[in-house]
């Protein structure tokens, strides 16, 4: 099948699976359970981070997450584009994505208002079709939620402006229809470097999560040269969330893929964090 860089297929098959997760279901079941808490509190929340490396690595910190949380209907997923395909801002607004546990509709209707609120959004499948940041989040969903929808976007680099512009394109959308929605804000953090330096850079990064600070982060992983991926897509759910009536925001676990692999040296950090 080829695919045209705006048009794409109408269910997209999964990118990553038997690599970052299992690809039969039962399997991807057992590892779901593997890292989640089924005795965790629940509460509804306007936005998470959660990371989106192999489950082995970084399923602890968004298993932590996503036991805690309330899921409605609709979920928007921002992540990164890894890959360099597709438009700076690619909203798929049609189709489902199949996965080991079902295939899961994409929200047309609230799609399709956010590229109608903002001409930054563009209508692009393209950039989701080889992307993982965004397919990694949806097995922890799938096992909380049975039946809900969601509107992918996937995002190059860009400036605080746009990431600024995009927001309030989003928020104008959701309070236009209505319904309530969860913004998941797929990034790992530092790349690369010893678990230790990766400590000290995420902490400052984390910190302006907490103080639901979105400026204060996107400028900090700019001066502090953090290798956090996901800085836009974090940056973007900060602002969503504030604009949304964000009173609070947590830190529910990090850790580095040494504290997995053994490897101190050479670490990815992982945050999982709760905005509401």
């Amino acid at each position: 099948m080829i695919f045209s860089h705006k048009a794409g297929p109408k269910k997209r098959q999964p990118a990553v699976a038997g690599r970052f997760y299992p690809a039969q279901r039962e399997a991807l079941v057992r590892e779901v359970e593997a890292h989640i808490d089924l005795k965790a509190k629940k509460s509804p929340a306007l936005g998470i981070v959660a990371p989106h490396a192999g489950f082995m690595y970084s399923g602890d910190v968004a298993g932590a997450v996503y036991s805690r949380i309330e899921i409605p209907d609709t979920v928007i997923i921002i992540g990164p584009n890894h890959t360099g395909h597709g438009e700076a801002v690619a909203v798929m607004t049609e189709g489902a994505w199949a996965m080991p546990m079902g295939d899961i509709a994409v929200d047309a209707e609230l799609a399709n208002a956010i590229c109608e609120e903002t001409f930054i959004a563009k209508r692009d499948s393209s950039a989701h079709q080889f992307e993982h940041s965004l397919e990694t989040q949806l097995p922890f969903l799938q096992y909380f939620k049975k039946d809900f929808q969601i509107v992918p976007i996937c995002l190059m680099r860009m400036k605080i402006s746009v990431c600024k512009e995009l927001s309030e394109g989003i928020v104008r959308a959701v309070n236009r229809l209505g319904k309530p929605v969860l913004v998941v804000a797929s990034s790992d953090m530092t790349h690369y470097e010893s678990h230790d330096s990766a400590g000290v850079k995420d902490r400052m990064a984390i910190s302006c999560i907490q103080n639901r600070d979105p400026v204060g982060l996107y400028e900090t992983v700019q001066s502090k040269k953090i290798t956090m991926c996901g800085v836009n897509p974090v940056t973007v759910m900060l602002l969503c969330s504030e604009s949304l009536g964000a009173k609070e925001a947590e830190l529910v676990k990090y850790m580095t893929s040494g504290e997995v692999s053994g490897d101190m040296e050479h670490v990815v950090g992982y945050a999982g964090m709760i905005i509401k």
